[in-house]
C-alpha cells in the first residue's frame, strides 16, 4: 500500500513539473472529428506536451446525421475520451462548436467566447493561448482568422484522412464490418473502433447507407456529362407572426428532416416565379401571389460548397415576411409531397433541419447561435 502511495506521489510530482516545463498555457484544437482518427490523437497528444491545458472545440455540432455528419456531438466527445487516460480527460476540455456557414465572424466570435470562457489564467497571468493543427496550410488558415492567438503545427500523419474512413464505411458493396475488422487499425484508436462496430448495425447506419445509394445512381447518372454538373434551386424561407414555413421530408436523403419548401428550376423560368411555383403546387400555401410578392424582403446566393448531398448545388432563398395575423396561411401538401407546417422559430433547431436550411433561415432573421444542451 505504502509503495503504490510512494508511486502515486512521485506521478504527481512528474505531472506537475512537466506542466511547469510547457510552452503554453493553452492550446486549441478545432476540428470535426468525422470520425477521431489517429491524425487528431497525434494532434493532441503533441498539445497535451505543450500545454497545461488543451481545449478541444468539436465543429458541425447540432447537426442533422448525413454522410458528411454521421455522429452527434456526443458520440464523438465520448470516442475522444475513451482514448485518452484519466490524468489526460482531467487536462482536456472538449466542447462543441456549431457552424456558421455564411457567417465567418459569428463562427470565430463563437470560438473567442469558449476559449475566453474555458482558459484558466495561470499564477495570476493571463493565459498563453495557441493554435495547434495538422500540417502548415491548417496552422496559417487559423492564424489569419485569430491573429491574438499564436499557432503550432503539429507533426502530419500521412494517408489518414476522415472522408476516406467515411467512404469505407458507406460505400455500397464493401463491408463495413470486414473494414473495420481488418484495415480499420491503420486509421482508427482502438476505443472508436469499438465505439463504431456496434453502430454499423443500428437504424441510423441503415438511413445513412441508403442515402449512399441514393447518390451513387444520383452520380451514375450525370457520370457521361463533359463536366460535373452544378445544379441551381431555389428556397422560400416564409415567416408569419413567429413562425416559419416548413415540410418534413418523407423519403431519402433526410427521411423525417424539416426543410424550407423548394426544389429545382425549370429550363425557361425565373428564380422568383420557380420559388413561387414551389410555393403553389407542392405546399398550396394559401396565399394569393400578389401579397407574396408584395412580401417579399431579401434575396440571397447560399453557396457553400458542401451544403448539398448531391453534390454543387446553390440556392436562391427568397425571405418572405408576411403582415401579422391570429390565423396561420393554411397549408395543404400536393399529393404524395412532403408535409408542410408552421413552426414556432424558438422551436428550430439545426439537428432536425436539412442540409444547411437552420443556416438560411439564421442568415435572414439573425437567429442566436449559443445552444446549452449538450
Amino acid at each position: 500500500m505504502a509503495q503504490g502511495s510512494d508511486r502515486d506521489i512521485l506521478r504527481r510530482n512528474l505531472s506537475h513539473r512537466q506542466q511547469s516545463e510547457v510552452d503554453f498555457d493553452c492550446l486549441v484544437f478545432i476540428g470535426r472529428f468525422q470520425p477521431p482518427h489517429l491524425g487528431h490523437l497525434a494532434v493532441i497528444r503533441e498539445a497535451l506536451k505543450r500545454a497545461r491545458q488543451v481545449i478541444v472545440l468539436i465543429g458541425s455540432a447540432w447537426q442533422a446525421r448525413s454522410l458528411r455528419n454521421p455522429w452527434h456531438f456526443e458520440e464523438r466527445r465520448a470516442m475522444l475520451r475513451g482514448c485518452f487516460d484519466r490524468e489526460d480527460n482531467r487536462r482536456l476540455e472538449i466542447e462543441p462548436l456549431l457552424d456558421a456557414l455564411y457567417n465567418d465572424d459569428v463562427w470565430v466570435r463563437d470560438v473567442q467566447r469558449k476559449v475566453r470562457d474555458i482558459a484558466t489564467p495561470h499564477q495570476g497571468k493571463l493565459p498563453r493561448i495557441a493554435l495547434i493543427g495538422a500540417g502548415r496550410g491548417q496552422s496559417s488558415y487559423y492564424l489569419t482568422l485569430f491573429p491574438q492567438w499564436e499557432s503550432v503545427s503539429a507533426p502530419l500523419v500521412e494517408g489518414i484522412s476522415a472522408s476516406h474512413i467515411r467512404e469505407r464505411l458507406f460505400r455500397s458493396g464493401a463491408s463495413a464490418l470486414d473494414y473495420l475488422s481488418t484495415n480499420a487499425a491503420h486509421d482508427l484508436p482502438p476505443s472508436v473502433l469499438e465505439t463504431l462496430k456496434p453502430f454499423i448495425d443500428s437504424a441510423f447506419y441503415h438511413q445513412l447507407l441508403e442515402e449512399q445509394h441514393l447518390l451513387e445512381q444520383y452520380h451514375r447518372a450525370w457520370s457521361k456529362a463533359p463536366y460535373p454538373p452544378i445544379f441551381i434551386t431555389v428556397n422560400a424561407v416564409v415567416v408569419q407572426s413567429g413562425h416559419v414555413l416548413l415540410v418534413k421530408r418523407t423519403a431519402a436523403p433526410g427521411k423525417g428532416l424539416l426543410a424550407l419548401p423548394g426544389g429545382f428550376i425549370n429550363p425557361h423560368e425565373r428564380l422568383l416565379d420557380a420559388c413561387l411555383r414551389e410555393l403553389r403546387e407542392r405546399i398550396r400555401l394559401k396565399v394569393p401571389e400578389a401579397v407574396l410578392k408584395g412580401s417579399l424582403r431579401d434575396q440571397r446566393l447560399f453557396d457553400e460548397p458542401h451544403r448539398s448531398w448531391r453534390g454543387r448545388t446553390l440556392t436562391e432563398a427568397f425571405y418572405f415576411a408576411l403582415r401579422p395575423e391570429q390565423q396561420l396561411p393554411q397549408l395543404k401538401a400536393a399529393r404524395g409531397g412532403d408535409r408542410p407546417r408552421w413552426v414556432a422559430l424558438a422551436d428550430l433547431e439545426p439537428e432536425s433541419l436539412f442540409e444547411d436550411h437552420f443556416f438560411v433561415i439564421q442568415n435572414f432573421l439573425g437567429l442566436p447561435t449559443g445552444f446549452s444542451g449538450v
